[in-house]
C-alpha cells in the first residue's frame, strides 16, 4: 500500500511541475483540454490531481494539452 502511494504522489508532483513549468493554472488546463476535446470542471480536474489517482490517459492528455514534449522522470 505505502508504494503505491508513493507512486501516486510520483505522477502528481510530475504534471504540477509541468503545469508549473508552462506556467499554468487549473484554469488554463481545463481550457487546453477542452480545446483537444477533453470536457471536464476545473473543481474535478483539481481533485484528480490532488489525489494522483487518474488514468494514463488522463496524464497523456494533459500533458499533451500543455504542450509537453518530453519528459525526465528522475
Amino acid at each position: 500500500m505505502v508504494r503505491e502511494k508513493e507512486w501516486e504522489d510520483k505522477v502528481k508532483r510530475l504534471l504540477k511541475a509541468e503545469l508549473a513549468r508552462k506556467g499554468m493554472t487549473y484554469a488554463d488546463l481545463v481550457g487546453k483540454l477542452a480545446d483537444i476535446g477533453v470536457m471536464d470542471s476545473e473543481p474535478n480536474i483539481r481533485n484528480k490531481i490532488s489525489r494522483g489517482k487518474f488514468t494514463a490517459v488522463f496524464l497523456i492528455q494533459c500533458l499533451e494539452a500543455i504542450g509537453v514534449t518530453s519528459l525526465k522522470l528522475d
